[in-house]
């Protein structure tokens, strides 16, 4: 899983350097750009949110389609690989952590570098008593963390209106500001990611932004996904809401991009995780030593604990 992981990180590295004009499309006019509706975010605690238009460049459109379909592709090349037990041990599609979050804001502040962290976690870890700790300490110290529940609806297999008294998620910092986002609409995200960003550069503290959004799959691979959920819901979702479809569709509609193109970067994008799948499982298992590469992505590189204080293994980026 991990040389599949480096495989295609380089594969993400390298997307937007792939050049935006192919000779299928040259004698085509293409848009520069487009102006767009978008939602408008639900707020707390704030007197104004993010815009309700934005402009999408050509540019941007087909990077951002280039990688949205590459973690799609990632992730369905995982699932099977999983189930085929080629990746052992636990594979969750998509997920994140939460009060590591505040500790990395922490050390954004110490450091003065004008940075922000990005911490996320879902709807049922948003019940759990430690993220309230770490709003409290953010909240207190002020420190630039942008909090981001992914609301998919389901808390591994419990619907959020059974597991939770309160489902809106991006109030439940209370003295935090929090904004609710459609999580399905890449360009909704981007403008409310740009807004809580100057939010906590401007030195306000943290905010909460929650994706409202929607998982195809599972839990985890030992969860169907459709014992507590009907699969016409999750079609539904699939033909009317998926941010890929979306894009695709604005994209075209627009005169920002082809059909033919874009079927083109699916191609590419198939055959590049075909690719990083035969390296990870044609390449033989990397010594013990290489253990701890790639924790960390700082240099110089240093000694990380293994399982008990008398293991030490390098850490290289």
């Amino acid at each position: 899983m991990r040389k599949m992981l480096a495989a295609v990180s380089r594969v993400l590295s390298g997307a937007s350097q792939k050049p935006a004009s192919r000779v299928l499309v040259a004698s085509r006019n293409f848009a520069n750009d487009a102006t767009f509706e978008i939602k408008k975010c639900d707020l707390h605690r704030l007197e104004e949110g993010p815009p309700v238009t934005t402009v999408l460049t050509r540019e941007d459109g087909l990077k951002y389609y280039r990688m949205m379909q590459t973690v799609r592709r990632m992730e369905l090349k995982a699932d099977q690989l999983y189930k085929q037990k080629i990746i052992r041990g636990f594979c969750h599609l998509c997920d994140g952590q939460v009060p590591l979050g505040a500790g990395i804001a922490l050390a954004c502040k110490y450091n003065g570098k004008d940075e922000v962290c990005l911490t996320l976690y879902g709807d049922g870890a948003a019940n759990q008593g430690q993220i309230f700790e770490a709003y409290n300490m953010a909240a207190l110290w002020k420190l630039p963390c942008i909090f981001i529940c992914e609301n998919n609806r389901y808390g591994m297999g419990t619907s959020v209106e059974r597991a939770a008294a309160s489902t809106d998620y991006y109030k439940r910092g209370d003295f935090i500001p929090g904004l609710r986002v459609d999580g399905m609409d890449i360009l909704c995200v981007r403008e409310a990611t740009r807004f809580a960003a100057a939010y906590c550069r401007s030195g306000k503290g943290p905010i909460l932004m929650e994706l409202q959004t929607y998982r195809y799959h599972g839990h985890s691979m030992s969860d169907p996904g459709v014992s507590y959920r009907t699969r016409e819901e999750i079609q539904e979702v699939r033909s009317k809401s998926d941010p890929i479809m979306l894009l695709k569709d604005r994209m075209v509609n627009s005169n920002l991009a082809s059909v033919e193109e874009l079927k083109e970067i699916d191609v590419e994008v198939r055959k590049e995780i075909e690719d990083a799948a035969q390296f990870a499982t044609a390449d033989p298992e990397p010594p013990l030593e290489e253990l701890g590469y790639h924790i960390y992505s700082s240099d110089p590189p240093f000694e990380v604990r293994g399982a008990n204080q008398w293991i030490k293994f390098k850490s290289v980026s």
